[in-house]
């Protein structure tokens, strides 16, 4: 089995950024399309309710592909010995997987995020954790990220099923410094077993030592290329 192509390791962020820019290009067809009538409204009273949650979700999808962009670029510069794939498509489905990292260690679904606010875990009497992120239960991130995880092994079962697949949740902040998302400075917070990382505790767990070697490394991204095909080529 040759070297990975280059190509073939996909483009950070790119499905977010599509996304972004259909939602703004709709939105600009529809400013076109308003009538003098509509136009004066708007001057007086502003966007209407459509307008401003056309304007949040763009926000939305371009500020988390630029996380995902600064995610991948750090962890290209921290983590030289590991091999990365890029915003896969998940066939059959609209969903895709933002990172999936190749260790020595083993195989890591990255989802990367990025929210205001506290990041807190809820453990209750009884049911399973619960993710809340500035109040707010986010705890449907958790069952993305698992069903991820669960395809990726399914996709190695007969080929590599010796090889350790896990997955994270990996925060971005907002403004784009590294070190600033509001999680724990001292200690890893764990939400049904995954763990919440930082962009410096993820490259530090990726440049942990295991047993696999570059040349397996290799054929394995090779596999999962072929199961999860980049969006984009980069």
């Amino acid at each position: 089995m040759s070297a990975i192509d280059p190509s073939q390791v996909g483009n950070a962020g790119e499905s977010a950024r599509t996304q972004g820019k259909a939602i703004r290009t709709r939105r600009e067809r529809q400013a076109a399309e308003r009538s003098i009538a509509q136009r004066v409204g708007r001057v007086l009273f502003g966007p209407s309710a459509t307008e401003k949650k056309s304007l949040r979700e763009e926000r939305a999808w371009t500020t988390g592909a630029a996380g995902e962009a600064i995610l991948a670029r750090e962890l290209s510069a921290r983590c030289p010995g590991v091999v990365m794939l890029h915003d896969l498509r998940i066939p059959g489905s609209r969903a895709n997987i933002d990172h999936i990292a190749v260790a020595p260690s083993g195989i890591l679904v990255i989802d990367a995020k990025r929210y205001k606010g506290k990041i807190q875990v809820e453990t209750p009497w009884r049911g399973p954790q619960r993710l809340r992120i500035a109040g707010r239960d986010r705890t449907k991130l958790i069952l993305g990220l698992d069903k991820q995880v669960s395809l990726v092994r399914e996709s190695l079962a007969g080929i590599a099923g010796d090889i350790e697949v896990s997955g994270c949740l990996c925060f971005i902040a907002p403004e784009g410094w590294l070190a600033s998302a509001e999680l724990p400075a001292f200690r890893t917070l764990r939400v049904q077993g995954y763990p919440l990382y930082s962009v410096r505790r993820l490259a530090r767990e990726l440049r942990r030592e295991g047993p696999l070697s570059t040349e397996r490394l290799q054929a394995i991204q090779i596999l999962l290329a072929e199961s999860f095909p980049p969006s984009t080529k980069s």
